[in-house]
């Protein structure tokens, strides 16, 4: 079972994504509570739980602020694996990651210097400024949260999320 389960906190905001196993094993000792499912059902010798979708910790936990790095990885998820600056989604194997302000120019390796580029675009900007090579990016680089990571590295949970979400104002809105 490689299924990713989304954790809410208390407050109903994503935390994480965490295996199935995980997800269970919170469930089972009352840490969090059950907030979406599948039909699909696990099995043991005294219950029978359905695989969690979304469960939610019963106790708010406090996090402190997780600062993700800027890695290859990360830098395409946010920009949605598309060239910032021709737009096309020519696929992860074709896309680079360009420093806006290049390297040699004292550009720093940072979320709002970094965007990502396809080779074509990337080899034209070569080591010039966006304003030399008349290319500026279609959106402003900028550091992504943690949170906002995790929903793009999970479609299905981000869509999760924001239909409980839905669901959540729509009850809130008929009281």
């Amino acid at each position: 079972m490689s299924k990713q389960v989304l954790v809410l906190n208390a407050g109903y905001e994503p935390l994480s994504l965490v295996s199935v196993r995980r997800a269970v094993i919170l469930l089972l000792r009352e840490k969090a509570e059950l907030l979406e499912a599948t039909q699909q059902m696990l099995y043991s010798a005294d219950r029978e739980i359905p695989v969690p979708l979304v469960i939610r910790l019963v106790h708010y936990v406090r996090l402190p602020h997780r600062r993700v790095p800027p890695t290859r990885a990360a830098i395409m998820l946010r920009d949605a694996y598309t060239c910032q600056y021709c737009g096309e989604k020519p696929g992860q194997l074709v896309l680079t990651v360009d420093h806006v302000i290049p390297r040699s120019r004292c550009g720093e390796h940072t979320w709002t210097n970094l965007v990502t580029a396809c080779k074509r675009c990337n080899q034209r900007k070569g080591s010039l400024l966006p304003e030399e090579a008349n290319m500026a990016p279609l959106r402003r680089p900028f550091e992504p949260t943690y949170v906002a990571l995790v929903l793009l590295s999970n479609p299905v949970a981000a869509a999760r999320w924001e239909c409980l979400m839905g669901i959540m104002k729509d009850t809130y809105a008929q009281n």
